[in-house]
């Protein structure tokens, strides 16, 4: 089930009933709630729902923009939260990022990933943990690599000192109907299923983050161990 039949009024309504959702479609799943973590997607919403967050439980929240996190990661605390960036990451914003994001979901290219190792050297960082983005629906608003070209980039990991590679991410395209992004949860599992076999993950299993507001019990279903739920948390986005 992935409609409601009414809408909570506080967040913290709203974020519990969330975690309500997947435990239940971990359940169906014969998986453990707690192998799915919840990533709150507060982009566009201001500093102040953050904090509300907070007082909530939320305990991960995830961004699009470096320049629009920055401002609220300062002000709510880079210590309050594990702060993801899920969004697009051009390369003349790579040094922000590693200053502000304990993850990035968003590594799409070698060009990256090389730039990213140099700037966590420069700052000091030991290790960034990220996952590739996996463009599955070839959609022309979407970024993500190639599966095609993902053996290059892999190469290059190997060579980076301080990224970690922890997992895959993919963006399906939107559907009225949620089961119809099945099919792309499931071609990323089956490849990450792969990439773990030859352990490109060393010792770790490999994460999926995959699933959004509308879809993302089909993705607990599919595998998902990172789900990424915004306006099912903080409401409607003006």
């Amino acid at each position: 089930m992935t409609g409601k039949p009414f809408v909570f009024q506080t967040l913290g309504e709203r974020f519990a009933d969330v975690h309500n959702r997947i435990e239940a479609a971990a359940r169906r799943s014969n998986r453990a709630p707690g192998e799915i973590a919840l990533i709150a997607i507060s982009k566009t919403y201001p500093a102040e729902s953050l904090r509300d967050g907070l007082k909530a439980g939320i305990t991960d929240f995830g961004e699009n923009r470096v320049q629009e996190a920055e401002g609220k990661i300062i002000e709510v605390g880079r210590s309050a939260a594990r702060w993801h960036l899920v969004g697009h990451l051009q390369t003349n914003k790579a040094g922000r990022a590693v200053k502000l994001f304990d993850y990035l979901h968003s590594l799409d290219s070698i060009d990256l990933a090389e730039r990213l190792d140099r700037l966590c050297v420069v700052e000091g960082r030991t290790e960034l943990q990220v996952l590739i983005q996996i463009d599955l629906g070839g959609e022309q608003t979407k970024s993500g690599i190639d599966p095609r070209a993902l053996p290059e980039l892999l190469t290059a990991l190997k060579g980076c000192q301080r990224l970690r590679l922890i997992g895959l991410m993919t963006l399906p395209p939107y559907f009225e109907n949620p089961d119809c992004a099945r099919p792309y949860f499931k071609t990323l599992r089956e490849l990450r299923d792969q990439l773990q076999t030859q352990r490109h993950f060393g010792e770790r299993t490999g994460e999926l983050s995959m699933g959004m507001s509308h879809d993302f019990e089909i993705a607990i279903e599919e595998g998902a161990t990172m789900v990424r739920v915004g306006t099912a948390i903080f409401g409607e986005r003006s």
